[in-house]
């Protein structure tokens, strides 16, 4: 009953041009002296309790620089000794539109942000060896930018002996193949 007396009191608030408040009374079924004993009402205990936790629930809320949600701020109130319930807290925080930011957890930069160095050339591109193993490149997948399929090659070449080991990294197989080039296709 006091649903349909809290709308004709917010329809006769908002709005000058609202109908009496007889008509809207007699229109959704209630009687005009209800509505006028419900208006003269003092506010019941509940409502001032729930006002005083939406002031407390504000001020752990506005402490915690918005990052608490319904579950931190109803632990706070037990830390300062007010009794409530877990889901009094939600729906009062609801009701006062607050919604917890949690902040981007802190993670370190794995590169440093600007411009590159000089890649340094190891061989002085001389890929020519003395002795087999001295001077070995690699090739492979970005694996920066995604990571190969199970099966895809990844090939090392031995510029002494020009022979390329193709690897295949779903068994562990390695296959050995001579190329004229020194690189296996």
């Amino acid at each position: 009953m006091s649903e349909m007396y809290e709308f004709i009191d917010a329809q006769y608030a908002m709005s000058p041009a609202a109908p009496a408040i007889a008509c809207m009374c007699r229109w959704l079924g209630v009687s005009k002296s209800g509505y006028y004993e419900w208006r003269s009402r003092p506010e019941s205990a509940t409502a001032r309790r729930r006002e005083q936790l939406k002031l407390i629930i504000r001020k752990a809320f506005d402490d915690s620089d918005g990052t608490y949600g319904h579950r931190r701020v109803w632990a706070q109130l037990a830390r300062w000794g007010v009794r409530a319930g877990l889901e009094l807290v939600r729906a009062l925080m609801r009701e006062l539109g607050l919604v917890a930011c949690q902040p981007r957890p802190w993670r370190p930069a794995t590169t440093v942000q600007g411009q590159a160095g000089p890649i340094p050339d190891l061989v002085n591109r001389d890929f020519t060896a003395d002795a087999p193993g001295r001077k070995m490149v690699g090739s492979g997948s970005r694996r920066e930018l995604h990571p190969p399929a199970p099966t895809e090659p990844c090939v090392i070449v031995s510029h002494y002996t020009a022979l390329a080991t193709l690897i295949t990294r779903n068994c562990g197989t390695i296959a050995s193949e001579r190329t004229s080039s020194g690189i296996a296709a």
